[in-house]
């Protein structure tokens, strides 16, 4: 499209060449076919004049067109070759690693196949043993195969020896063999206190039915002042002689035949009790409760567990509830729904059992966690630096931009209280501080036969922990066994 600006020019030359050919005509008195030809020609300079100068025109934009082109053609072709830089170092790191690893594969192929070699030697020498003992000795072997198996009944071999002949001495172990593999086979695993399962169980549930759950505290201390800010209560069984057992013998046998909702419920009434006597004192105190997976995911129990939550609820700034790594790691949607329920009505939670750091800070936080446990062995550990995503001495760290403390756990000597604080680790615990205690007697849970040694006081609210005084921030009280559990008698009666 032609422009306006070239048109006024066309315009303007053809005035100023009609406007020469009059003066000419009129002036100087030429005649009109001269004046004519002059305008013409005057007209012919103009248009020459104009093209050649905006052909010029054109030619010096077109240069500095080009030159701007250029420039950005040699920007593009240093971009190209920082690029290419780049990619080159980042393939010669490949490279390495490739080559790094295909190393280490080639060792452990060199080890497999060092380790295959043992085992057919060792298979060879078997067969061997074997077919001489097969060809030497027929009679003996069932004899020598038999003689060490008795170990797991020792009262029948004591009382067989003398009465036995000392000409025959294979028929006696035969009797005993069907007894050793049905000890084997049908009795149930006995724990460290000498009880069966079946055993266990029994008092397990003698002991849920005579109110004999107790719960012992033990501090958590801040690092390096090592001043009592948490407890955590620790479940603990009395039979029926009195003598303590440890959650660890009987809680997968409460999982197993349902009872564990009535010792959550239970240990619960026992922690909001202690909570509340402790609170007296000092109002910064907290208690870490445990809560088991099966409680989280039964409809039935939780409900029950819900409503007293819901009547305390102004303890849940005080009153953290403390789950497995394993159970954060297998929610269902019945499990995340009420962990939802609980985390809207202001409770925090806390994790424990952690076997490894592959930890994701900001879903955790999200759910309403507040404090992970880790045992100060896995952190101090040097294989988690490879093992996990974030070396261990920067994880209390990342755990803090998303409001998580990180506590150090099961800390049994002063070097790994050294080597924690390097790692900015705020919170402590462990038998270094103060072991499991039981409440004095008047407290809200009773040591039933517990040694008097055993019932020491867990004092010092603010008070710095150490092996020989544990520290209960305010010492609870309780009635006898059979009055101990007040004011929630509803809630005991269902449980």
């Amino acid at each position: 499209m032609i422009r306006i600006s070239t048109i006024f020019i066309a315009i303007c030359m053809v005035l100023v060449a009609a406007s020469l050919g009059l003066v000419l005509y009129a002036v100087a008195g030429i005649t009109g076919t001269e004046s004519a030809i002059v305008a013409l020609t005057a007209l012919t300079f103009l248009i020459l004049y104009n093209a050649v100068s905006m052909r010029l025109r054109d030619r010096s934009d077109v240069g500095g067109q080009i030159a701007d082109l250029s420039r950005g053609t040699a920007d593009l072709a240093r971009q190209v070759a920082e690029f290419g830089r780049r990619l080159a170092a980042i393939e010669g790191r490949i490279a390495s690693a490739n080559s790094t690893n295909s190393d280490r594969v080639q060792s452990v192929v060199g080890e497999i196949n060092e380790l295959g070699g043992l085992v057919r030697q060792l298979a060879t020498t078997v067969s061997a043993h074997e077919d001489l003992l097969a060809g030497n000795a027929p009679a003996p072997v069932p004899v020598a195969r038999l003689e060490p198996q008795p170990p797991l009944d020792l009262m029948a071999p004591f009382e067989e020896r003398p009465a036995a002949p000392p000409p025959v001495p294979a028929p006696p172990p035969r009797p005993a063999a069907p007894p050793v593999i049905q000890s084997q086979t049908g009795n149930p695993v006995q724990t460290a206190n000498g009880r069966n399962q079946t055993q266990l169980l029994a008092t397990l549930r003698n002991a849920i039915d005579e109110n004999r759950i107790d719960i012992f505290l033990q501090p958590m201390v801040t690092l390096p002042q090592r001043k009592v800010r948490f407890y955590e209560a620790v479940t603990r069984l009395r039979d029926e002689r009195d003598q303590l057992v440890a959650a660890e013998e009987f809680i997968s046998i409460a999982e197993a035949s349902g009872l564990i909702g009535r010792i959550d419920n239970m240990v619960m009434l026992r922690c909001v009790q202690v909570l509340r006597r402790l609170m007296v004192r000092n109002k910064d105190v907290g208690v870490f409760c445990n809560v088991a997976a099966s409680t989280l995911g039964n409809s039935t129990t939780f409900a029950q567990y819900l409503d007293f939550l819901e009547a305390n609820r102004a303890l849940a700034p005080s009153l953290v509830l403390e789950f497995k790594q394993s159970t954060f790691r297998n929610l269902g949607p019945a499990e995340t729904e009420n962990l939802a329920a609980l985390a809207q009505r202001g409770f925090r939670f806390s994790i424990d059992h952690v076997t490894d750091l592959r930890i994701e800070p900001r879903e955790l936080a999200d759910r309403g966690v507040r404090f992970i446990k880790v045992p100060a062995t896995l952190l101090l550990d040097p294989m988690q630096a490879s093992a996990s995503d974030i070396h261990p001495s920067d994880l209390s760290d990342l755990l803090g931009r998303f409001g998580i403390d990180l506590i150090a756990e099961r800390i049994e000597g002063e070097r790994a209280v050294i080597d924690l604080l390097d790692y900015d680790v705020r919170f402590g615990q462990g038998f270094l501080f103060a072991p499991p205690r039981p409440l004095r007697p008047d407290g809200a849970s009773a040591t039933g036969g517990a040694s008097p040694n055993q019932a020491q006081d867990i004092q010092g609210s603010n008070g710095s922990a150490s092996p020989s005084q544990g520290a209960t921030s305010g010492a609870t009280s309780a009635a006898p066994p059979a009055q101990r559990v007040t004011g929630n008698a509803a809630l005991a009666r269902r449980i």
